[in-house]
């Protein structure tokens, strides 16, 4: 069974930063950070195969966010720059033990992790 758990959300001013980090017990093979909020769908953040060095960005994702995977310690992590108040939201992690390429697509993902709640205030 995999297991994620994230961490590092926390509340910003708009144009602040942070890192999102979300540790995995097994290996998995897909990897991506999705988010969602009250008044949104979910939506596919940023998702990236291990190994690779071609990550896969949501538009609202890009330019802004670079999402990294440190294969040696098997955690995952999103940092967030330049945040704006429609960047609040939970940010949850998932994976597949699929080798595929990225996709931002929620069923891919078996795995979830609980989420972290990110705050930007204008």
């Amino acid at each position: 069974q995999v297991q994620l758990m994230e961490s590092g959300g926390g509340s910003v001013q708009a144009g602040g930063t942070l890192r999102l980090t979300c540790r995995i017990n097994r290996h998995a093979s897909l990897m991506a950070w999705f988010r969602q909020s009250p008044q949104k769908e979910r939506e596919g953040v940023a998702a990236i195969r291990r190994g690779s060095n071609s990550p896969l960005y949501g538009d609202s994702a890009k330019g802004r966010f670079t999402i990294a995977f440190d294969s040696s310690r098997n955690i995952l992590y999103l940092h967030l720059n330049n945040l704006k108040p429609d960047d609040t939201g939970l940010y949850t992690c998932a994976a597949s033990s699929i080798d595929e390429r990225p996709i931002l697509s929620a069923q891919k993902y078996n795995y979830w992790g609980q989420g972290t709640q990110v705050t930007v205030s204008s």
